[in-house]
């Protein structure tokens, strides 16, 4: 019985955090225009970090664990600026589907060609 409620417990878990990160996709329009996806990133990455250091500092105080000092950042302000990096994601994206397209476009006439080939080769084999 307990086997079955906690396998039960890990599908429903389960379910919920895939439930939930397609709602986020949703409610954040990740899918849709890359400058929305872009700013959406720009957000994450400007609060993961504090919210990361916040949650370790709510274990600690939870826990009563201690995180060694040179795990601790000093202050935000003095590290140094994260590199700016600009990766247009409509160029990559657009260059991945027209790859994709291309390679669907072509499989039934190269799997035409490679069954032929692997054909003669069988052919010449059993002579």
């Amino acid at each position: 019985m307990v086997a079955r409620v906690w396998s039960l417990m890990r599908f429903l878990i389960k379910g919920s955090v895939a439930g939930g990160a397609v709602y986020l996709v949703y409610d954040q329009e990740l899918l849709g225009p890359s400058d929305k996806s872009q700013a959406a990133l720009q957000k994450a990455g400007e609060v993961v970090p504090p919210a990361m250091y916040q949650f370790s500092q709510y274990v600690c105080q939870q826990t009563g664990l201690q995180i060694p000092q040179f795990f601790l950042p000093i202050s935000f302000s003095q590290l140094p600026a994260p590199p700016k990096i600009y990766f247009p994601i409509r160029d990559s994206w657009n260059a991945g589907i027209m790859t994709v397209m291309s390679a669907l476009s072509v499989a039934p006439s190269k799997a035409r060609e490679y069954s032929k080939e692997g054909w003669e080769y069988v052919k010449a084999r059993t002579k």
